[in-house]
Formats: structure tokens, sequence, C-alpha cells
């Protein structure tokens, strides 16, 4: 699915289910929350943590969630996500055109 019909399929969901948008801090304390859940995955799985036993460790089903509350805030305050990518990938690519590739940290060590 494109980003466009995300924001729509989201949006309907709400409509149907969720009765409406959450407030617009209310959505921004979730996608925190959810944010940590990605950030205890990580640490956990590709950091120095372990998992507790019987800890949860489904890394997509929490970036799933942290795109769908990303979603709802975009829809609620307005912003075309395929727009707003769309300007942001031009002005990385007109700012950092050659920046990484003159990173000396980047290249690979010999």
């Amino acid at each position: 699915m494109t980003i466009s019909e995300a924001q729509k399929i989201v949006d309907s969901w709400i409509k149907e289910y969720g009765v409406r948008y959450f407030d617009e801090m209310t959505n921004l304390a979730i996608l925190t929350e959810e944010v940590g859940e990605v950030a205890r995955i990580m640490a956990r799985k590709y950091g120095e943590q372990s998992f507790k036993e019987g800890e949860k460790s489904d890394l997509s089903d929490e970036l799933a969630d942290v795109l769908w509350v990303l979603i709802c805030i975009a829809n609620q305050t307005g912003v075309d996500l395929t727009e707003a990518l769309q300007r942001n990938i031009d002005k990385k690519t007109k700012r950092d055109n050659r920046r990484h590739h003159e990173n000396p940290k980047l290249k690979e060590q010999e």
C-alpha cells in the first residue's frame, strides 16, 4: 500500500472502530510510548541487554505501532505524509548529497 492509502485506511478505521482520534497531545504521548517499546527491543536484540522471560520481542509489530500513531498524528493535523516525505528527501538530497561520502567516519576501514 502507498503512504496515502495507509493514511486513508487509518482514517477509516478510526472513524469506524475508534470513534474519534485521541487529541494530539495524547497521540504524542502514545507515540513516545511506542518508540520506547521499539528502543527496548533494539536494546535487547542488538544491544547488550537481554530479554526478560516472557517479554515481547516482535520488532515489526512495534514499528507498525509507531507508524500507526504517526499516521494518526499526520491525519489529525492535516499533514500529507507522501508530500512531506518527498520534500524531506529533496531537502536531504540537496543538503547532504556529498556530506556522507566525504565523512571519514563512514569510510570503510582498511
